[in-house]
């Protein structure tokens, strides 16, 4: 630990999801992240130290939520039991032990032949799906009437549901087919317990149930009348149960916070013992305000101990009474790059990318300007939790770029002093593409990198910040496991 009198050490920690991906020939030949025009990313990498990592081991495409407790330091094959806790905790639902719960979607059903013509209604459901989710909660199932049933609106196209009642296993399959235009399917027991079988039977009569429900909904004649895709089912995945864990705090020594529209990634945070923050604006898609997420983080990494009056849900841990540190790690998470791998739209992640690297920009002006007070000494890390290629639509096994610096040197890097502080800290949007819009052209006639003019500090020469360069880097190829002990060894905790 570092003695009373240094500054206090704390890590600004940003987590690109979707972030790795591949060459496209629409690029010529570069992934988005290395035609994206981004001298912030740059200049961390020039500044400090950098690798690949796979978020938890070599050739697995993991979902966020295995990759966040990996890369969090929490082994996904001892303390994963599903995500749908995570969405379910995130959405406001609290869960108690025996609680089941899915990570789930709205989606549109033929009823006459089961399929599930399409997994995702709608994307924008920020009107109907809060509607929705109030018509379901607290329904009732005519077989099982000891079971509760809440749901609560997430994001996008998503809600969580929780199931709570005797008798209840986590140990089962889901409803999704998991593509379009393929049968719903039927929760079935995974193990020979009487615990599942009998949840099996409970999820499937839910299944029904919301289907019923949601199909008399007079929102959904609306939409069918306007020509929109109807929210005629529930697609329930990702059955899980809270977990036990030790807390991040206890585990690390450092005391965390996060801003994670994003559900399932606060619900994981909560079940770590993470404060979850507030950021107006901040969505978790497409409309998000970048400019919200990095101001609430530097607003909580540049104050003392009390809690901020931002704070969505603490960590169910009291902290030690008379302590004088405030927040030492602030996770940002930001989503909108992995929907864009989904939907394979390439110009916007490019876009998308750069959009990101000026509010981390943002992020290191107001980090800089609560070092110069003397108090504290920042750092600020980078990476992705998976890959998600825009010509696959989907997570994929790629490894994501590293890279984690101190601030005084990316101040350097990135042209000093007067150059940080003349970001403007206004608010902005994600981009718009226009339809047909192609940048190849853009992208392949100039020179992301003007000069290299990024000079090297701390031990590698790695002077950009993308996929193959992360190559070069001093820390080589790395699983998600060793990033917290990376960044402890680096600022010396």
């Amino acid at each position: 630990m570092v003695n009373s009198g240094e500054p206090k050490r704390r890590v600004a920690f940003v987590l690109i999801d979707g972030l790795g991906d591949v060459s496209l020939p629409s690029l010529g030949y570069r992934t988005p992240l290395q035609a994206a025009h981004v001298p912030n990313l740059d200049a961390i990498a020039s500044a400090g130290i950098n690798g690949l990592m796979d978020p938890v081991e070599v050739g697995l495409a993991c979902g966020s939520d295995t990759a966040h407790l990996s890369i969090l330091g929490y082994d996904p094959r001892v303390y994963y039991r599903g995500r749908g806790a995570f969405e379910s905790m995130g959405a406001g639902l609290a869960m108690s032990p025996g609680d089941i719960a899915f990570k789930s979607n709205f989606a549109t059903l033929d009823g006459k032949t089961g399929v599930v013509t399409s997994r995702r209604a709608d994307r924008h459901f920020e009107e109907e799906g809060p509607i929705l989710s109030a018509a379901l909660d607290g329904m009732k199932l005519p077989s099982f009437p000891q079971y509760e049933v809440r749901v609560r609106y997430a994001t996008e196209h998503r809600c969580g549901v929780v199931v709570k009642g005797p008798k209840l296993s986590g140990n089962i399959s889901g409803t999704d087919p998991l593509k379009d235009n393929r049968l719903l399917l039927k929760a079935q027991p995974l193990d020979d317990s009487d615990e599942a079988k009998n949840t099996a039977a409970v999820v499937n009569e839910l299944s029904q149930e919301i289907s019923r429900i949601l199909v008399a909904h007079p929102l959904n004649a609306k939409r069918a009348a306007e020509g929109k895709n109807i929210a005629n089912v529930v697609l329930l995945r990702g059955c899980g149960i809270r977990i036990e864990v030790p807390s991040f705090e206890k585990i690390h020594g450092l005391w965390p916070c996060m801003v994670a529209p994003t559900k399932i990634i606060a619900g994981l945070g909560l079940s770590l013992g993470i404060d979850i923050l507030e950021a107006p604006g901040a969505t978790g898609d497409y409309r998000t305000l970048l400019t919200s997420k990095a101001t609430a983080i530097a607003n909580a990494l540049s104050a003392p101990l009390q809690l901020c009056p931002n704070v969505f849900v603490p960590g169910e841990e009291e902290h030690e009474p008379g302590r004088s540190n405030g927040y030492d790690f602030g996770f940002l998470h930001i989503k909108a790059i992995d929907d864009a791998g989904h939907d394979k739209a390439s110009i916007f992640k490019v876009k998308g990318l750069e959009a990101v690297d000026r509010a981390i920009g943002q992020l290191a002006k107001l980090l800089w300007q609560a070092e110069s007070s003397g108090a504290f000494q920042y750092y600020i890390c980078v990476t992705g939790d998976h890959s998600t290629p825009v010509e696959y639509g989907d997570h994929s096994f790629e490894s994501v770029p590293f890279t984690l610096c101190r601030l005084k040197d990316f101040v350097g890097a990135a042209g000093g002093e007067s150059h940080v502080m003349e970001t403007s800290l206004d608010p902005f949007p994600l981009p718009i593409v226009a339809s047909g819009e192609n940048i190849v052209d853009e992208y392949q006639s100039r020179e992301k990198k003007q000069g290299k003019q990024y000079p090297a500090f701390n031990g590698d020469t790695v002077l950009e910040f993308d996929e193959l360069a992360a190559a070069r880097g001093c820390l080589g190829r790395f699983p998600g496991s060793e990033l917290m002990g990376i960044i402890k060894a680096f600022i010396k905790l």
